[in-house]
């Protein structure tokens, strides 16, 4: 019957705590009512220092997304492939250990040009849903 108790109390102070959280970041929204609000549409979102093109352009948002996955992944896919090559330097010949590099080193290489393939296939649809046709590189 303790446990049920101490359920009730935790229950509460969530509650409690975010009706707080409710409260205050509530103050913030209604600021902004007065500066154009829902009838502003998207404009009055847009706060100083903020980007204005979503899709559009080098300098966009999905574009900047894009570019820092490609180059995670890339990064990724590197210190794989050195791990690999590690793996298969200290395998000692033996033939389990042997195939388990090989196989970090493929799927390092596979999972590159999967990255690639995703970026090139990205940039096409984006092209192709902006009106750029097949061989436009606005993105």
């Amino acid at each position: 019957m303790k446990l049920f108790g101490n359920n009730i109390v935790v229950f509460l102070t969530t509650l409690l705590i975010s009706l707080a959280l409710v409260v205050v970041f509530s103050a913030g929204a209604q600021a902004q009512i007065g500066s154009g609000g829902v009838s502003g549409g998207v404009d009055s979102a847009h706060g100083p220092g903020m980007p204005t093109n979503l899709v559009e352009g080098d300098s966009s948002i999905i574009n900047n997304i894009i570019n820092i996955m490609l180059y995670a992944v890339g990064v990724l896919s590197v210190i794989m492939l050195i791990f690999g090559g590690i793996r298969y330097v200290v395998s000692g010949g033996q033939k389990d250990k042997v195939t388990d590099a090989k196989n970090t080193i493929l799927y390092a290489i596979v999972g590159l040009l999967i990255a690639i393939f995703a970026n090139a296939i990205i940039q096409f649809v984006l092209g192709v849903a902006l009106g750029g046709g097949f061989g436009s590189t606005n993105v």
